[in-house]
């Protein structure tokens, strides 16, 4: 029993060691914890600490038992002493044994956890660089939409300015169109103002004709 208890607190003590430091040996102890966790492990671990309290208290009930013998006799006897010292030693391994067990596991759990805070920060740096990048990227696209807003603006002025021009041709040539056709209707006019005085000197000359051919009839008479 002792020598399985040196065993036992030996094992746990490298176990434990090698959960301290940084070293290749903590991998392979952590994966043996995390089998050891997984299925019945616990059950086990559970059911083999539960023993070794029952026998702890029985050993320290033994010892006090012997005591209590010696106080009644004066002295121990060498046979006490042997057995007490037994005792003493398996309730000692026993209790170091559990004290360990119990200080591999909240080392385990305490690594695992640091583990998962780093990767969480790790993919917290990623995202925070993911977002810096977008944000970069972003304003880089603002910035050329802003150039492209401010060319749109550029050929809008251009474009306004090119319809003024040509509003202000196209009111020039309205202007002129009217002062042609003004101009075309005085032509008018003045085209049937002399198409009728013409017209009034021609019967002004027929009548002159007719009155000469009349008094040249006179005269042949």
């Amino acid at each position: 029993m002792i020598q399985l208890l040196f065993a036992l607190l030996a094992a746990e003590a490298a176990l434990a060691l090698s959960l301290l430091f940084r070293t290749p040996a903590r991998r392979l102890a952590l994966l043996a914890v995390d089998r050891a966790k997984r299925g019945r492990g616990p059950v086990m671990a559970k059911t083999v600490a539960g023993t070794m309290l029952i026998v702890l208290a029985s050993s320290g009930y033994s010892i006090g038992k012997i005591r209590r013998r010696s106080g009644e006799l004066g002295q121990l006897t060498p046979t006490d002493q042997v057995l007490a010292s037994r005792h003493l030693l398996e309730a000692s391994l026993m209790g170091y044994s559990l004290f360990l067990g119990l200080v591999i596991d909240r080392l385990h759990h305490y690594i695992r956890e640091l583990r998962t805070m780093k990767k969480n920060m790790e993919a917290i740096t990623k995202q925070s660089r993911t977002l810096e990048e977008a944000k970069l990227g972003g304003a880089e696209e603002v910035q050329g939409y802003q150039k492209e807003i401010a060319s749109l603006k550029e050929q809008v002025q251009v474009l306004k300015s090119q319809s003024q021009a040509k509003t202000e041709e196209l009111k020039t040539a309205e202007a002129n169109t009217v002062a042609l056709q003004k101009q075309s209707e005085g032509l008018l006019l003045e085209y049937e103002r002399l198409i009728a005085e013409n017209e009034e000197l021609r019967n002004q000359l027929q009548s002159i004709d007719r009155r000469v051919s009349h008094s040249d009839g006179k005269k042949n008479s």
